[in-house]
């Protein structure tokens, strides 16, 4: 690059980072699937390329850059802050995101004055020193509560970094205006330390907005892994899981539990009447139905096509047979809104209660599907306990 200063080579540098950096989001932003991650992936593409913007013009204009780069610079850091917060669903607003350009805006009067110019560069480094140090604190949060990582501060770190780098300068500017106020006028050392340092930065932030994305998709895998598409309950699995950890745990403590399996009545008939979008749309409101009938400590899986399993902790099969007809009768009586007239929705129910340490959940399945299949044998839409089924 024959005619530019090393300071121009490093900005320029950094502006082409944050190009390609701004080309592999919008590339990620096509690809991927969910609406809000989309939209904040949208947001870090525009971040990057706002700040490719403000380091290409900075190197054209170091002596004087024109008011168009600092506004894209705080821009971007705006921007990189809204992205941030839809993806870890913080309410996001425009309402106030003009104060910091109008700030900048109105500091910038103060750069045609030689004597007032560090002023200026203090308060450009100290808003966006601000934006930064703000996220930092809710990615910070989000990784601490939500993500629960043994170590939050790691993912809020860059950002952090950046906040306490833009501060330091901003306050450095304040504190030796004359010496500030040379370097940033000339290709001096520290704007060429600074746009290396920059560059650093920002592949360690995109690092981190790259591990963002990956921590969800890993969730929506392992989610996709243990609960069933249609309903949004456990699969097989899961619950397979669940009933061999319960058999655990109630071997230890002795604490005792039951399990009910339910089967939605006649659902071949309501598949060939009205065909398999309707009959994804019972299962789904039975599904609902159940759950709200449920105890926040009960789990409740997809065991089959039309099949449903819940493990009741703690219930004894007089218990769990109350709670099974209440959910009965909702089933019974509780429209769904997006169900077509004529369609009546019933369940079967067995239910079956722990017997103690000998028996296996193979046992427990075992007994509770024949309390399930004399329900049914009975005239379905009805609850059978174990204990009936084998009288």
């Amino acid at each position: 690059m024959s005619g530019f200063s090393p300071t121009e080579v490093a900005f320029l540098m950094a502006a082409t980072m944050q190009a390609v950096a701004a080309v592999v989001w919008a590339i990620g932003a096509w690809v991927w699937s969910v609406a809000e991650v989309r939209r904040a992936i949208l947001h870090w593409s525009a971040y990057a390329g706002l700040s490719a913007l403000t380091w290409t013009l900075l190197a054209l204009a170091l002596q004087s850059p024109p008011l168009v780069s600092i506004l894209s610079g705080v821009a971007a850091a705006l921007i990189l802050q809204r992205g941030i917060r839809i993806f870890i669903g913080r309410p996001v607003s425009w309402s106030r995101s003009w104060i910091p350009l109008v700030v900048v805006a109105a500091a910038y009067a103060l750069a045609e004055n030689p004597a007032t110019r560090p002023l200026q560069v203090g308060i450009n480094f100290g808003v966006i020193g601000w934006i930064y140090g703000v996220t930092a604190l809710e990615l910070h949060a989000h990784a601490r509560d939500e993500m629960q990582l043994r170590l939050p501060w790691l993912l809020a770190m860059p950002l952090a970094l950046g906040s306490l780098a833009f501060l330091s300068r901003a306050a450095r500017a304040v504190l030796a205006p004359d010496s500030v106020a040379t370097e940033m006028t000339t290709h001096s050392g520290l704007n060429v330390a600074s746009a290396f340092s920059y560059l650093v930065l920002v592949m360690v932030m995109h690092s981190t907005l790259a591990a963002l994305v990956v921590h969800r998709l890993v969730g929506q895998l392992r989610r996709l892994s243990r609960h069933d598409a249609l309903t949004g309950l456990y699969n097989r699995h899961a619950m397979q899981e669940a009933l061999d950890l319960q058999l655990h745990r109630s071997r230890r403590a002795g604490d005792r539990f039951s399990v009910l399996m339910f089967d939605l009545d006649h659902f071949k008939l309501i598949n060939d009447s009205f065909g398999h979008a309707v009959g994804d749309q019972a299962l789904q409101h039975v599904a609902g139905v159940m759950l709200r009938g449920l105890r926040d400590v009960d789990r409740l899986a997809r065991f089959g096509g039309e099949e449903f399993l819940a493990l009741l902790p703690g219930l004894d099969a007089a218990q769990a047979l109350a709670l099974a007809e209440r959910i009965r009768q909702a089933v019974a009586t509780e429209r769904g809104p997006q169900l077509a007239p004529g369609i009546g929705l019933s369940v079967s129910v067995g239910v079956a209660e722990w017997h103690g340490p000998a028996e296996e959940i193979s046992r427990l399945l075992v007994r509770a599907d024949a309390a399930l299949y004399t329900a049914k044998r009975l005239g379905r839409d009805r609850v059978v306990s174990a204990g009936l089924a084998s009288a």
